[in-house]
């Protein structure tokens, strides 16, 4: 009989990144080990060709200049971006499994072990539902990983020793014969009597996981409440669990489509060491399962980041969003992150689902209740024509990119992004691409990167905080006196703009979906991963860009100014809308959620 966890809580994922598993280390995701017999594990890392395809690996190759002012080719970068994106992106399509037949064998081809029970009732669920991309769930392959390197009866004790901590927030999910309770009071709560809370966090989760409860087996879910990550496995201590994990999952055996009874110590219904960083130095923690080799744990002044393994130069344009939000390539987010909002993080595996994460923690992925209960919402009846839109980079929203301290907030990712988009902060020029030779001698034309003075895209970028928060006194008052804050606006506003920029705060931004359904293009700039990546294209459905912004004021004007420009943003919007209507809709969070909790 196939061993099925009898862990009733899933464990933290590591988010496997560009280079993925082989790795080891720090890349692979944990894996809830479904080992961890019966409860949640039900078995079969799930996933599908690399979390990092879709959103964290877009299709790079043709064009890749290596030196720094090099004339660029013919054809305009972003050009050639879109056509490799669109071109792979529609590969993957057509290659997805056509029956449950198919789907199993694919499965046992990617992950070399046999789907979890009720695999069947999954797809069944998956295709009632018309779910895209059938094949591609390596996300939760990766995120569940590690824990295969754990008994059962370990992951079962942390679970309850998570739960058993106080005020530190976490909600707890329990699954007894399909019924489904909460404790602890979860993100938006409420007190509903003396001992229950309910809020958007547990009534997302509860209706997300409804549906299918039925084929689930008894388990106990830790989910955590903060935005920021909590687990965080040290790349040594990493090692080890990874290459007992990928023994244990090489030994499954088939099961009978069914789980193995509960074991003795799953109740009815001590605490684990957490250390507490909040709004202090994190970033030695933070890059911690970096592998030492990495330019993150490079502890010299000189070490820099290897933009050569995300972007093109000269300005910077993002070809592999994996490594761009792999922070072990990037030293210089040692600024950035320094001091996250909220800290709390284990540095032992704990069974603990985040909404989002960096690349560093092990979270296990799950759909945000705050997508789920569509708390950032986009109405039809408030759309925006595109050719009535303002040609213009659109952005509202506070400080919340950690705690500002000691004078730290210039190097934030908010406050920074914002500096450097207005010629009002940062008199800095700006470089665009111009074609040589285009007119005379049009078989060798190329583009060049040219610098041009910043209030020249005056008109182009609309970026303002609405509000200063997440700061000492006077981090919060030498930011009132540098940005000119303004009144917070209907979020109907930013459907008037053509490009809507997205950006992290303490953790994702909860407004992407709304502004990829917005018939608007998102310029999105994240670092913090999710489980809805490797549903979406780079360059196809929204345009990654980078922390330093340097590439977006020539990404604005090739998109305005060029006709071949226009004609791609165009059809960017429409797809990112037309690709949202079917991949992001709360049928699709439940169809990850119930392949997830089945593993």
């Amino acid at each position: 009989m196939r061993r099925v966890t009898a862990l009733r809580a899933f464990i933290p994922t590591g988010d496997s990144a560009h280079r993925i598993v082989e790795l080891g280390g720090r890349y692979a995701k944990v894996s809830l080990m479904r080992k961890t017999v019966y409860a949640l594990v039900g078995l079969a890392l799930v996933c599908s060709t690399l979390l990092l395809n879709s959103f964290y690996a877009p299709a790079v190759t043709a064009y890749l200049a290596t030196s720094g002012q090099s004339p660029l080719t013919e054809q305009h970068p972003v050009h050639q971006l879109v056509a490799n994106a669109e071109s792979e992106f529609e590969i993957r399509r057509k290659r997805q499994s056509k029956d449950l037949a198919e789907a199993v064998k694919e499965y046992k081809k990617r992950y070399q072990t046999c789907p979890p029970p009720h695999f069947d009732k999954w797809y069944a669920f998956a295709k009632e539902r018309e779910t895209q991309l059938l094949d591609e769930f390596d996300g939760i392959y990766h995120s569940l990983l590690p824990f295969w390197g754990l008994e059962p009866s370990v992951i079962r004790e942390r679970t309850r020793q998570v739960l058993g901590l106080k005020d530190i927030y976490f909600l707890g999910v329990s699954i007894r014969d399909s019924q489904l309770r909460t404790t602890g009071k979860g993100q938006g709560w409420h007190q509903v009597n003396e001992t229950v809370y309910r809020g958007f966090q547990a009534d997302g989760i509860l209706e997300m996981i409804a549906n299918f409860a039925k084929w689930l087996p008894d388990m106990d879910l830790v989910f955590n409440s903060h935005d920021e990550p909590r687990v965080l496995v040290p790349h040594e201590d990493l090692e080890i669990l990874l290459e007992k994990a990928r023994k244990t999952i090489r030994s499954v055996q088939p099961t009978n489509n069914g789980f193995s009874t509960s074991p003795a110590d799953v109740g009815s219904g001590g605490s684990y060491p957490e250390v507490d960083l909040s709004h202090q130095l994190s970033w030695s923690h933070t890059r911690l399962s970096c592998p030492p080799s990495s330019p993150a744990r490079n502890s010299t002044s000189s070490a820099t980041d290897d933009v050569d393994a995300f972007s093109t130069r000269p300005l910077g344009f993002i070809t592999n969003t994996t490594a761009f939000s792999d922070i072990c390539l990037s030293p210089s987010l040692s600024s950035t992150f320094d001091r996250l909002n909220s800290y709390h993080v284990s540095l032992d595996p704990v069974p603990v689902f985040s909404p989002s994460k960096l690349s560093s923690f092990h979270d296990i992925l799950y759909p945000s209740a705050y997508y789920y209960t569509e708390l950032a919402h986009y109405g039809e009846e408030t759309g925006v024509p595109w050719d009535q839109k303002y040609s213009r980079l659109y952005w509202r929203g506070s400080t919340s990119s950690g705690f500002a301290r000691d004078g730290s907030w210039p190097n934030m990712l908010r406050q920074s992004v914002a500096i450097k988009l207005n010629p009002a902060y940062s008199t800095d020029p700006v470089h665009i691409l111009q074609k040589t030779n285009a007119s005379n001698h049009p078989s060798t034309a190329s583009w060049s990167s040219q610098e041009v003075p910043a209030t020249e895209f005056a008109d182009r970028f609309d970026v303002q905080f609405t509000e200063i928060k997440n700061c000492e006194a006077a981090d919060c008052n030498a930011q009132r006196k540098f940005f000119n804050v303004t009144a917070r606006e209907p979020q109907e506003e930013a459907w008037k703009a053509r490009y809507l920029l997205d950006m992290d705060g303490n953790a994702f931004s909860g407004r992407f979906y709304a502004f990829m359904r917005s018939h608007s293009l998102p310029l999105k700039l994240a670092y913090f991963r999710e489980w809805h990546w490797e549903r979406l294209r780079p360059w196809v459905h929204f345009v990654p860009i980078s922390k330093e912004v340097r590439e977006v004021p020539e990404l604005i004007r090739y998109f305005e100014e060029e006709e071949e420009g226009q004609e791609i943003a165009i059809r960017l919007a429409a797809s990112g809308h037309d690709w949202a209507s079917k991949v992001l809709r709360k049928e699709d969070m439940e169809v990850w959620m119930f392949r997830l909790l089945l593993e």
